[in-house]
């Protein structure tokens, strides 16, 4: 029957399958099967009489294809993997290690939030224009079967927007500022992947010793040891360079470079560029912004207790009553 798995006669027979029924069982179709034979990632099948009959090994080796697929591998590497797996050198370690790499890499875990309440965080008027975006850059995802409800992958990178939009940044302006991040921090990642794979997992990759399960297993202990220290090292890195570019910032905002086409921008202060020199001298360039703006305000706090404690001072202007012998 074209339901059942046909069987091979004898004490020790295995269950079978015709290629209908693999299909049907794997959910996928007679073409692909054929078409994995063809490609090499699926044994031939065993021939009796004019049948040809596939085991619970094409059933499991089917499977495996299809999780691997799932987790966005082409073709080409499942052949690699399961050659590896037919070859003894283990497949299990092989996809522990890919469980270990595709873990989430943030200790956040995802909220949901419905349309009134994310409209809330921004406001309270709707934005379908910012939503789309928003959707569109993974910081929201739809809910299947809930139109009105969204899921948060990063309630933090959310919560970053709300606290620029109230600060009076633009939402466009905050999916526009996301969308050149992402491509730099992207640009990170991949580098620091990159150095990672050549100084400590090369070894696991280029030498066919160090193929099998246990060195697998070690090669996934290696990543949850270094999962941590990427976000480590761009923490300290963004924290050092923004102390560094917060002061140069500042400093452009006070000093203004002399010149027949220099023009202050609003709101600075300009300082002769002897003045900005000496002081440089004196605590260094990376301390001169600070140090200026220091002293500008101990002068304003200086100059408003001269004025506290100058006789031309009335009582009136310090918000006494007058006298009455005046």
């Amino acid at each position: 029957m074209n339901g059942e798995p046909a069987r091979p006669a004898g004490p020790s027979a295995r269950r079978a399958y015709r290629i209908d029924d693999l299909a049907h069982r794997t959910g996928t179709t007679v073409r692909t099967i054929r078409a994995y034979q063809d490609k090499g990632l699926l044994p031939r099948p065993e021939r009796q009489g004019r049948a040809n009959l596939y085991s619970d090994v094409h059933l499991t080796r089917l499977q495996q294809i299809g999780h691997l697929l799932d987790r966005g591998y082409t073709l080409a590497s499942i052949r690699e993997l399961l050659d590896a797996w037919d070859s003894g050198r283990g497949l299990g370690g092989v996809l522990g290690l890919v469980t270990e790499v595709e873990g989430p890499w943030t200790d956040e875990e995802p909220v949901r939030l419905t349309r009134a309440e994310l409209d809330a965080r921004f406001g309270g008027t709707p934005d379908e224009d910012a939503v789309t975006e928003a959707v569109e850059l993974g910081v929201l995802e739809p809910v299947d079967g809930d139109s009105d409800t969204f899921l948060v992958p990063s309630p933090q990178e959310l919560a970053v927007a709300a606290e620029l939009h109230a600060a009076g940044v633009p939402l466009s302006a905050i999916s526009a500022h996301l969308r050149e991040l992402r491509g730099q921090v992207e640009h990170i990642a991949a580098r620091f992947l990159e150095f990672t794979t050549e100084h400590v997992f090369a070894r696991y990759l280029d030498d066919p010793a160090h193929r099998t399960d246990a060195h697998a297993a070690e090669a996934a202990r290696l990543v949850r040891r270094l999962r941590p220290l990427a976000r480590q090292t761009v923490d300290a890195e963004l924290a050092r360079a923004m102390r560094v570019f917060a002061a140069r910032h500042l400093r452009t905002r006070l000093v203004t470079e002399t010149g027949p086409e220099a023009r202050p921008p609003t709101g600075a202060v300009d300082l002769p560029t002897e003045t900005i020199s000496a002081v440089e001298r004196m605590v260094g360039r990376e301390h001169a912004s600070a140090f200026i703006a220091l002293a500008a305000e101990r002068e304003l706090h200086a100059r408003a207790l001269d004025a506290l404690t100058s006789p031309s001072t009335s009582g009136a202007e310090l918000g006494e009553p007058p006298s009455s012998d005046a």
